[in-house]
């Protein structure tokens, strides 16, 4: 499988429940954010995007909301983290607002 097929292939049921855990947060409308994410993805969530969400959930709690709700960019949070898979997930996670 090449390398771009693989990030495409959809994640398994044990990462999807480590990424679910690993994706709980402090503040409580970043987590509602990601239940709705995950209520309407979780069965099409390819290991490229799981990697992009783990990105994201590196960040702190008020940078994540502050993305979310697009009062900031991601240049603006970390220029480092402005690639298309984030950018990807970002507008998921929007789009359950």
């Amino acid at each position: 499988m090449q390398p771009d097929a693989l990030g495409d292939a959809k994640i398994d049921e044990r990462a999807l429940s480590k990424l679910r855990w690993r994706c709980r947060r402090g503040l409580l409308e970043n987590d509602l954010f990601i239940e709705r994410f995950f209520n309407r993805f979780s069965a099409s969530i390819t290991v490229r995007q799981a990697h992009a969400l783990g990105i994201l959930m590196d960040l702190s709690d008020n940078d994540l909301l502050d993305l979310h709700l697009a009062r900031k960019s991601l240049t603006q949070v970390d220029a480092f983290i402005d690639k298309e898979d984030v950018r990807e997930v970002l507008k998921m996670l929007r789009e359950t607002r």
